[in-house]
Parts: structure tokens; C-alpha cells; sequence
């Protein structure tokens, strides 16, 4: 039987091939940056990020050809490969590319340095900028787009050559006469000089004495106090008790005093213009006890994106770093209303303040503002971090009370005399509140006087005389340090929170008590610097290449002119350095005590941290300790050791047993010696604000603040 066999043949199908519709690149410098105009942007879009410059000059090598119009040599940045191999990639695949970095000299630089690496043609309207990160704008940036601006590349160029000649051509001195690891810059030489300059101002100052002599004067049941002023009308100093004295022997407490003149005047104080990237670091500084660095890292993130529930991350404030106080008329007009809607209309200024911009400001951006004044701290605080939540209710408060009437406020001024004596009384009293109801400047208390009027008589019935002495000038906060090169013209809004941190790392500063004060080493490597370049370290001269800067900005100067001016009369004193300047031997202080482990003497050497105690026999003997300092007070856990001062990894001060390991003994508030009276837990001196108390740390007893 035959079997029949049936052929099914199958029909081959073919697939087409889809291919995803080409995207438009986008390239910003970091991820929550692309993240953020990525979700604006939407699916014919590809953000990407270069995380910051993808070329600089080598590490190894000054990288400038001075023979040759000091044409840098830049090369791809270590680490950076993996990035510019993506980059190239995605370029290759993309419909175009748009390069999207930060609207300054740096950002402008990074778009160019991209452009190069992805071979772009330079013609090509491929720069995107915008000043806030908002769906409007972003959207709006992109209708616009430029070529890059040359002039803004030349002038970054300008500051990282000179930067880069100043500091590969110093720093080898400091090395072969001082100690390897060392550098010098432009800017941070002229911030260690200042510091020490200051140093040398507390040194040398000589206190000088004066008094005062405030009365406490009665009308009625009401009691006010006045201040002495002078004799006869004139205004008079108290030099020394003296003087006070014979004063005093002129009143007769018997007798009334009169009130001889009365001035009521009514007062306007104005608020201060929006934030500025120096003046904002100074705030942050001054009230949130905020270090520059912190406060920039903070901007950073508040400007390129917080995720508040709605979608979209949202950028809350504008560009952070700007020299303008100048406002668009779109934010000054929501301000208005807002200010409106929820104070009042009394409360809206109708000519908002106008801030001065410091000589030599760029004004290319806004001031710093949030870019929605309805995105209020309040509505803000359950997406933002603590850090961040303070740096936008700083921002946010100054940018609303700018746009906000003055406060007004009432002062009375009373002359109190008798026998040719005169003692003067102010009071005054907030009448409107305007600005302060939003940004506080420091204490806005009343001081009330009783209702005075001329020839009215008022009592003496006490004397406070006190003896003082002129203080020396502070040493130099982060805020007041800023404040100082900003107002000299030295450095710009980007170079502030760098130049702090270099010198800091360097160990040529230190803070103590969030004050600058220089060390051993940089007090050497100022000397140096002073005397074999002064130019580096005269502020004026620094000023004055800023200037420089700013003029090939706006395309007045070439930059490679400008280098040169400065570079010529720079390399000749850089040849007198090296000739001149004697191998400085810093030599290591013997501690008076032997090594442990070998037996050699140790010594006393210096590291970024501090002092510490090294083996002489270095490096065949590698043995270290921590330098403390011993209170001399008996340890009160076992009654054997002593109280030692110690520092943390993080350098904060903490009290030790000397016996550790053998006893854990801790505190981060230092021992007195005493025992609570009331549950024999040893007693601790405590910092609190006007000075320090001895407190017993179960809170059952405290004794009298001390000063």
C-alpha cells in the first residue's frame, strides 16, 4: 500500500527592520542638569551629560607654549574616556547636537571644548543658553540657539594660562627651596596675603583706653538711661578715669536735670538688592554658619533641579553665579502681585531698590532669585534637604523683601544737661515694618523713651562708669574675606569658593572659630611671594588683569596680548627667584621625648592637619603620634589618668583619658575637676552663646555664665 507524503512548505517571513527616528543630542555638564531639561524636552530628545570638562592642560607639564603665541596644549582629561567615547557615539547617531552648558566663561569653554572633541563645525548655531531651569525657558532657549562665543572661550583661556603660568612656574621654587607639594596662584596668593597682612595688624596693634559713663535717669515712675555726650553742646571723649571723675564731682544728685532738646525724626531704612553669588556666600555664612563651598554645592543643586511631586523636576532659583542685581520684569511683576495678595498693597514697592553693581561686573545674568516667588519655603520644604530648604528661604526671603517698601521707623533723641553736662538719650520705635516683615537685618527691638519734653525735669538716680579698650580689627571670616576681594575687583563669582578652598588645603590657613588664621608655612610661602613677586600679591595689579579679562569678553582685547603683557616682566623676576631666594630649611623641633619602638629621639612636624610627633629615624622608623595637650585634670571615670585634649577625624575638638586604650573615657565638652552637688556626675564646661558655664550634663545643676 503506497503511502501518501504531503510536502507543507512554510512561507519565510520577513521582518522589516525599524529604525528608531533619529534624536536631537543635547549635552550639559551634569546628570540631575540632563535629567531635568531631558523631561522638558521630551522624546525627540537625548540629554546627555559630560560630568563637567572633558579637556584641560596636562597635570604633568606647564602645557603652555610660550615660543608660540602661549597656545595651550590641551589634552582629554584622565578618566574622561569612557564619557568622550559615548559622546562621539551618540553624536554620530544624532539628528543634531546642541551643546547646553552653563551660561558663563566656564560653560562657554566646556561647549567649545566639546565641539572640538566631536569635530563641530564652529559656524554651526549649536549653543543653548538660559539662566534658569524652567520648562518656559529651556523651551524658549532652544527656539534661539547661537554659535559659541568666541570671545567668552578667549577670556577663560586667558584666566587658565595665566593661572597656569603663575602656578607651574612658582610652585617649582617653593618645592626645591621650601618643600615639595606646595603652589601659588594668582588669586589665593593674594587671599593668603591678605589674611596675613590682617595677622600682622593684630600683632602690632596697641589697645588704647577709654570710658563711658552712662546715667540712669527717672521721670515719674518711668526710667530711661542715657549715655554721656560732652560739655556745653560739644561732643566730648573719656580718655581715662580722670576724666570720668571730674565729670562726676560736676553733677549734684540733688538737684533735677533738665531737658534741654528734643529731636523726633522719622527714619527709612531700605532693604538690599537680590543676592549676588558673593553676597549670597557671605549671608549664608554670617547666618547659617554656611562654608562657601557648602553654600555653592547648595546652588548648584537648587538651580539645575528638585523633583517637587509635579512630573517634572523644576529648577528653583536662577543661575547662581552673577555679579547683577538686575530682574526681569516677568519676575518683578509676579513679585508685585504676590506681595499684594499676601501683605498688602502697602508692603509693594512701586520703585523697587536698585543695587550698585561693584566696579568691573560683568552684569551678563540676573541676580539670584527663585524663578517662581509662589514656590514658597514653606510649599518647598518637604522636597528640599536641610541644607538646601536654608539656602532657598535665604534666597527667597531677600529676593520678595527687595521688591518690598522700607521700614519706617520713629526716633526720638533727648538732651539731658546740668552744669554744662550733657548726656544724650535715643529711643525709637518701629512705625511700619515694610521689608523686615519678610528679611530680618539684625535686631529690630524697640527701644522706648518716656514722653520728654524740653525744660521737663528728670532725675538722676544712677551712674555706670566703665573702663575699656580699643579692640584690634577681627581676623578675616569666609564672608568677610569674599567681601574683601569682591570690593578690591579681585577674582570673579566662580573663583571665590575655589581660592577659599585651595588655601585651606594647602595648609597656609586654618579656621579657628570660623576665622583665618595663617600658618607657619604659609606665613614662608607668602614671604617668599612678597618679595620675589610682588605683582602676584598687589591687589591693585590683580584687579587690573580681571579687568583685562572682562575686556576680552566683550571682544575690546586679544588674549594672547594680554598674556604676554603679564608673562614678559613675570618670567625675569621668575629667573631673579631662582637665583636669589636661599633653600629655606625647615627644620624639625626635637619633643623631648624618645620613640617607642626604636628608641631615636622624636620630633615635632607639620601636616595639613596640624603638629605631630614623627620618628627621627624616618622612614626606616615609621612611628607616629598625636600631639595632646594634657588639662591636668584626674580623669573621672578611673582616677587614674588625665584629662587630654583630642581631635576627631573631622577635627573637632573632644577630652580623652591619657591611659586609653585602657579607659574609654569621652566628652566633646571639657572636665572642670568637680563633681555635680546634687548626683556626683562630674561637671563639664559648656560653650553657649555670650560666653561659657559650668553645667552638670544630667541638666540637674548649672552655675553662673562666665565671660
Amino acid at each position: 500500500m503506497a503511502t501518501k507524503t504531503t510536502t507543507t512548505t512554510k512561507k519565510k517571513t520577513t521582518r522589516k527592520k525599524t529604525t528608531s527616528p533619529q534624536k536631537k543630542l543635547v549635552i550639559v555638564e551634569s546628570p540631575s542638569k540632563a535629567k531635568t531639561i531631558g523631561k522638558y524636552l521630551g522624546r525627540s530628545y537625548k540629554v546627555v551629560a559630560s560630568l563637567g570638562h572633558v579637556r584641560d592642560l596636562p597635570k604633568s607639564r606647564m602645557g603652555v607654549n610660550v615660543e608660540n603665541d602661549y597656545q595651550p596644549d590641551y589634552i582629554s582629561i584622565r578618566g574622561k574616556g569612557d564619557v568622550i567615547k559615548e559622546l562621539r557615539k551618540d553624536a554620530k547617531k544624532a539628528k543634531a547636537v546642541y551643546l547646553a552648558s552653563d551660561p558663563d566663561r566656564e560653560g562657554e569653554a566646556i561647549a567649545w571644548h566639546v565641539a572640538n572633541l566631536l569635530k563641530m563645525d564652529p559656524n554651526e548655531k549649536n549653543r543653548v543658553t538660559f539662566h534658569e531651569i524652567t520648562k518656559d525657558a529651556v523651551k524658549d532657549a532652544f527656539k534661539e540657539p547661537r554659535t559659541i562665543n568666541m570671545d567668552l572661550v578667549d577670556a577663560q583661556q586667558a584666566r587658565r594660562v595665566l593661572d597656569r603660568l603663575v602656578g607651574y612656574s612658582i610652585s617649582p621654587i617653593l618645592w626645591k627651596k621650601v618643600k615639595k607639594g606646595l603652589s601659588a596662584g594668582r588669586v589665593q596668593s593674594v587671599a593668603l596675603n591678605l589674611i596675613i597682612k590682617r595677622e600682622e595688624e593684630i600683632k602690632n596693634f596697641k589697645p588704647e583706653e577709654y570710658w563711658t559713663l552712662d546715667g540712669t535717669f527717672k521721670k515719674g515712675s518711668e526710667e530711661f538711661t542715657a549715655a554721656f555726650y560732652g560739655q556745653n553742646g560739644k561732643k566730648e571723649k573719656l580718655p581715662n578715669q580722670a576724666a570720668v571723675q571730674a565729670i562726676l564731682q560736676k553733677l549734684n544728685r540733688q538737684q533735677p536735670f533738665e531737658i534741654t532738646d528734643v529731636t523726633k525724626k522719622e527714619r527709612k531704612r531700605q532693604p538690599q538688592p537680590p543676592f549676588t553669588t558673593s553676597t549670597m556666600q557671605q549671608d549664608a555664612n554670617r547666618r547659617l554658619n554656611f562654608r562657601t563651598r557648602k553654600t555653592m554645592m547648595a546652588a548648584q543643586q537648587l538651580y539645575e533641579g528638585i523633583n517637587i511631586g509635579q512630573g517634572a523636576a523644576v529648577g528653583l532659583i536662577t543661575y547662581m553665579r552673577t555679579d547683577s542685581t538686575r530682574i526681569a520684569g516677568i519676575a518683578k511683576h509676579e513679585a508685585a502681585q504676590f506681595i499684594h495678595d499676601e501683605y498688602g498693597a502697602e508692603y509693594a514697592a512701586t520703585k523697587p531698590v536698585k543695587g550698585k553693581l561693584p566696579e568691573g561686573a560683568q552684569d551678563a545674568h540676573e541676580a539670584i532669585r527663585p524663578t517662581s516667588v509662589l514656590r514658597t519655603p514653606a510649599k518647598m520644604k518637604p522636597y528640599l534637604t536641610s541644607d538646601q530648604y536654608k539656602l532657598y528661604n535665604l534666597i527667597w526671603s531677600r529676593f520678595v523683601a527687595s521688591q518690598m517698601t522700607p521700614e519706617v521707623t520713629d526716633t526720638v533723641s533727648a538732651t539731658v544737661s546740668q552744669n554744662g553736662v550733657d548726656f544724650r538719650a535715643n529711643g525709637s520705635k518701629v512705625k511700619f515694618p515694610g521689608f523686615t516683615k519678610v528679611y530680618k537685618r539684625g535686631q529690630e527691638k524697640d527701644n522706648l523713651l518716656p514722653e520728654l519734653a524740653v525744660h521737663d525735669a528728670v532725675k538722676l538716680v544712677g551712674d555706670n562708669p566703665a573702663q575699656h579698650f580699643t579692640q584690634p580689627p577681627a581676623r578675616y571670616t569666609e564672608a568677610a574675606l569674599v567681601k574683601t576681594l569682591e570690593e578690591n575687583g579681585v577674582g570673579r563669582p566662580s573663583t571665590y569658593a575655589p581660592t577659599l578652598d585651595t588655601i585651606q588645603r594647602r595648609y597656609y590657613v586654618r579656621l579657628e572659630a570660623r576665622h583665618f588664621e595663617p600658618t607657619e608655612l604659609g606665613e614662608i610661602v607668602n614671604q617668599i611671594i612678597v618679595k620675589q613677586f610682588p605683582e602676584i600679591v598687589n591687589v591693585k595689579f590683580t584687579a587690573e588683569v580681571e579687568g583685562d579679562l572682562d575686556q576680552i569678553e566683550e571682544g575690546k582685547k586679544q588674549w594672547v596680548k594680554v598674556v604676554d603683557e603679564f608673562y614678559q616682566p613675570f618670567e625675569k623676576e621668575v629667573k631673579t627667584a631662582e637665583e636669589q631666594v636661599a633653600k629655606i630649611e625647615m627644620k624639625d623641633q626635637l619633643a623631648g621625648i624618645d620613640c617607642e619602638i626604636c628608641g631615636a629621639p622624636m620630633v615635632i612636624k607639620m601636616s595639613r592637619y596640624g603638629k605631630f610627633y614623627a620618628c627621627s629615624r624616618f622612614p626606616d622608623c615609621r612611628n607616629t603620634q598625636t600631639i595632646v595637650k594634657d588639662t591636668g585634670i584626674t580623669c573621672p571615670t578611673c582616677h587614674q589618668g588625665t584629662v587630654v585634649e583630642r581631635k576627631s577625624k573631622k577635627n573637632r575638638l573632644f577630652y580623652g583619658c591619657s591611659r586609653y586604650p585602657d579607659c574609654e573615657f569621652v566628652s566633646w565638652d571639657r572636665p572642670v575637676g568637680r563633681d555635680c552637688p546634687k548626683d556626683g556626675h562630674f561637671l563639664v564646661e559648656k560653650k553657649v552663646k555670650g560666653g561659657k558655664q559650668v553645667v552638670c550634663p544630667n541638666g540637674d545643676y548649672e552655675e553662673p555664665m562666665q565671660k
